[in-house]
């Protein structure tokens, strides 16, 4: 007697595949006529064409299966019964407050696991998004541009079903909400008119949690940690003009319950659920910071000539300098105190009661990128492009040398003094003891270590959930 088969595909699609010769053969004590015979010899054939010809089932728009070594005109590519690479393409375009950047990323995927990074492709162009404010227009060929790059990296056949995300960060945040919608706006018209997979939620202004959360993801995935469930993670600090976030996977239940319940989130990613810290301080970043420190206010151009002095700063330096559009002039103190003191308790006093400490930290392993990484390279500790690690009394012995050395010489940056005091101390206040080391990288096995990546991966997931 004939029997149904049916095969579960990977995405959870259920394939009927109906009485076949192979049903039909399944008892060698039956006697089949001659006319059976034709019968089989037929079904066999409709089954060759359906089921091997053609491909068996169809995939969900975010997952897709080539090789780069057959055509797609090639009939084995497509058959169940036989193996394939599987690749997956997403693209995430980057608008930051200097410059828009494009990440093209090529995942292969592999059954029961998570994806891997097959190749990326980047590139990047200035000035940013938000420099078209008044003329929203004018960003359409810099968008365009980077559309082109797209299209000569994703096979043609794969257009339409490859996402296309723009999220923006502090460029567009900083701008009044009116602007900000009509450059989004504008964004998603260029979007719409590509061939690329475009949705409501494609372009949209990046919440500072989000990102760092992205970046945790980022970091994870690249060193392996996402890739099983016995594997430990490890926590992220960014530092980035306006803000900065710390994320990390908190294993002692005490964080979860004496954390601020904004602080606490939950995020399922290639079948795993990971309840994540991740707490973005908006001000904190270093420019916002340094902003506070020398005794200005976000957004407030100062008055006539009215000018922002700082023990933190030489005191014979005299200078201008520019933060979010607005134009200050700074000007060194005169010495009394130890310069170092004098700008420790400056410091202190702009991170008053404005950072939450996780005790937890001391005792989990860490990556920092960004202006902690700068800061680093700075004084000597690492090495510019292969990075390397560094220990918070690194940076507070750093900020004591640069800071009471400027009574006799200018420092290589004229912020310096005033930028590691701020670092070591809003480490400290984060939780972060002195001997703590932390691993710096702007890169891991050759992928930037930006939010990009990581972002890529949940707005994909978000797709496989509708």
């Amino acid at each position: 007697m004939c029997c149904n088969k049916s095969v579960v595909t990977r995405n959870g699609f259920l394939l009927n595949l109906g009485k076949t010769a192979a049903c039909a053969l399944h008892s060698k004590k039956m006697r089949i006529p001659k006319l059976a015979s034709v019968f089989l010899i037929l079904a066999g054939l409709v089954a060759y064409l359906t089921y091997v010809k053609w491909p068996a089932f169809s995939k969900p728009p975010y997952y897709h299966s080539t090789t780069d070594s057959r055509s797609d005109d090639d009939p084995k590519q497509n058959s169940p019964n036989l193996s394939a690479d599987r690749f997956q393409y997403g693209i995430m375009f980057d608008a930051g407050s200097t410059g828009t950047r494009i990440h093209i990323f090529k995942f292969l995927l592999e059954e029961n696991e998570a994806p891997r990074l097959s190749h990326e492709t980047f590139k990047a162009i200035k000035p940013g998004l938000s420099a078209y404010a008044d003329n929203p227009d004018k960003c359409r060929e810099g968008i365009k541009e980077l559309l082109d790059v797209a299209k000569e990296s994703v096979p043609g056949s794969l257009w339409n079903s490859t996402p296309l995300v723009l999220k923006a960060t502090a460029g567009l945040r900083l701008l009044p909400g009116e602007k900000a919608t009509q450059l989004l706006d504008k964004v998603r018209e260029v979007f719409g008119e590509s061939p690329f997979l475009s949705r409501g939620d494609s372009v949209s202004i990046m919440d500072g949690t989000d990102e760092g959360i992205s970046a945790w993801l980022t970091v994870n995935f690249l060193i392996g940690s996402l890739h099983g469930s016995d594997m430990t993670t490890v926590g992220m600090l960014d530092m980035g003009g306006g803000s900065t976030q710390i994320t990390f996977s908190p294993q002692d239940e005490k964080t979860i319950q004496t954390s601020p319940i904004d602080y606490i989130t939950s995020l399922k990613m290639f079948n795993s659920t990971h309840t994540l810290y991740s707490h973005s301080y908006l001000g904190l970043g270093l420019m916002s910071a340094r902003l506070a420190i020398l005794g200005g206010i976000e957004g407030q151009p100062l008055e006539g000539s009215q000018e922002l002095v700082s023990p933190c700063l030489a005191p014979d330096f005299t200078d201008h300098w520019e933060h979010a559009e607005v134009v200050y002039t700074v000007k060194g103190q005169k010495a009394g105190e130890p310069i170092y003191e004098s700008c420790y308790n400056k410091v202190e006093k702009a991170l008053y009661r404005k950072v939450k400490k996780a005790e937890e930290v001391k005792e989990m392993s860490f990556y920092a990128f960004s202006y902690y990484y700068d800061r680093a390279v700075d004084i000597d500790v690492i090495d510019e492009k292969t990075g390397g690690v560094i220990a918070v009394r690194q940076y507070t012995e750093a900020a004591k040398k640069v800071c009471n050395s400027m009574v006799e010489e200018q420092p290589k940056h004229p912020f310096l003094c005033l930028d590691l005091t701020y670092i070591s101390v809003l480490l400290q206040e984060l939780g972060f003891p002195q001997d703590k080391v932390l691993k710096l990288a702007r890169k891991i096995n050759d992928v930037e270590t930006s939010w990009a990546l990581g972002a890529t991966f949940h707005y994909i997931e978000s797709l496989s959930r509708h």
